[in-house]
C-alpha cells in the first residue's frame, strides 16, 4: 500500500530508526519518505540505503526545524511533487544538562526550547491545509509528535529539557483537539529510555533502556492505530502514572539527589 510520510531528525537515533521502520513496511516505488535533519551527508547516506535496499524514494531536505522557512519551503516541495503525506513526524529533538544558575546555560535553554517545541510547529503548519483537503478525499492523515516521559515531572540538571517536552505534551494535545475539524489525527508519543546518540551519553542508570529499532517498531503499531497518547515502553507507562500522583513535598525528597544530564553544546 502506498505511503508518504515526512520525518524530521531523520539523521539518527529515532527519526532515522522511524525511516528504516517505514521503509520495512512499505517497501516499493510507491512509498515516499521525506526526510529532515541538519547534517547532510548523513542524510544522503540514508537516502541511499532506503532506496537500494527496499525501492523507496526518498526526498531529504537538510535544514534546521528552527528555521520555518526553510521548513515551509521543504513541505511546499514535497507536497508538490507528492502530494500531502499520510503522516508527519515531528522528530527532531535535543537534550542537554542545564542548571538556571550558570548564565552561560541560558543559550542552551533557548537552543532545546525553541528545537523542541518551535521546531514542532514548523514542522507541522505548513502541511495542514493539504492534509485538510486529502483527508477531506479520504487519505488517512496524522501529525505524529515525539516527546519524553521527561515531561511529566521536572527533573533536577534536566530544566530545559523536562519543560520542553512538557510544552510538547501540552501542545500537542491543543493541537488534537484543533485538527478534528480537519479529520487530521494527531499522536503524542512520549518515550522512556531509548538507546540512541541522545541517550549514550548519559552516565547514570536508564531503566527499561530499549533498543531503538524496536521501539520504531512500536512506535509505528502506535501511530497506525492513531493512539492519542502513548509511553513506550509499557514499564514507563506506569512510572508516568506513578510519576503525576507523588505529592510536590516527596517529589523534592526523592529527586534531590537524582543524577544529573551531561551538560553538551547543542
Amino acid at each position: 500500500m502506498a505511503m508518504k510520510v515526512f520525518i524530521t531528525g531523520a539523521s539518527s537515533g529515532i527519526g532515522e530508526a522511524l525511516a528504516y521502520e517505514y521503509a520495512k513496511r512499505h517497501p516499493g516505488k510507491d512509498t515516499i519518505i521525506g526526510m529532515v535533519a541538519r547534517r547532510s551527508e548523513h542524510l544522503q547516506a540514508l537516502q541511499q540505503t532506503l532506496e537500494t535496499s527496499y525501492s523507496v524514494k526518498c526526498a531529504v531536505y537538510a535544514l534546521d526545524v528552527r528555521d520555518g522557512e526553510a521548513l515551509s519551503s521543504a513541505a511546499q516541495h514535497f507536497i508538490q511533487h507528492y502530494g500531502a503525506p499520510n503522516v508527519v513526524i515531528g522528530s527532531a529533538g535535543v537534550s542537554s544538562g542545564t542548571l538556571t544558575e550558570n548564565a552561560e546555560d541560558t543559550n542552551a535553554f533557548k537552543a532545546v526550547m525553541d528545537i523542541n517545541v518551535i521546531g514542532l510547529v514548523n514542522t507541522f503548519q505548513p502541511f495542514i491545509h493539504a492534509m485538510h483537503l486529502a483527508a477531506s478525499s479520504g487519505q488517512s492523515a496524522q501529525l505524529v509528535g515525539i516527546a519524553s516521559v521527561a515531561g511529566i515531572r521536572g527533573l533536577p540538571g534536566a530544566g530545559a529539557y523536562s519543560a520542553s517536552k512538557a510544552a510538547a505534551i501540552a501542545y500537542l494535545e491543543s493541537l488534537r483537539v484543533e485538527m478534528l475539524h480537519h479529520n487530521i489525527a494527531v499522536t503524542t508519543i512520549a518515550p522512556g529510555y531509548i538507546r540512541t546518540p541522545m541517550t549514550d551519553i548519559n552516565t547514570y542508570k536508564m531503566p527499561f533502556l530499549m533498543d531503538v529499532d524496536i521501539a520504531a517498531h512500536k512506535f509505528v503499531n502506535a501511530i497506525v492505530r492513531k493512539r492519542r497518547f502513548v509511553v513506550i515502553p509499557w514499564q514507563m507507562g506506569w512510572v508516568a502514572r506513578l510519576l503525576r500522583l507523588i505529592p510536590p513535598v516527596l517529589w523534592d525528597k526523592l529527586a534531590k539527589n537524582a543524577p544529573h544530564k551531561p551538560r553538551i553544546k547543542v
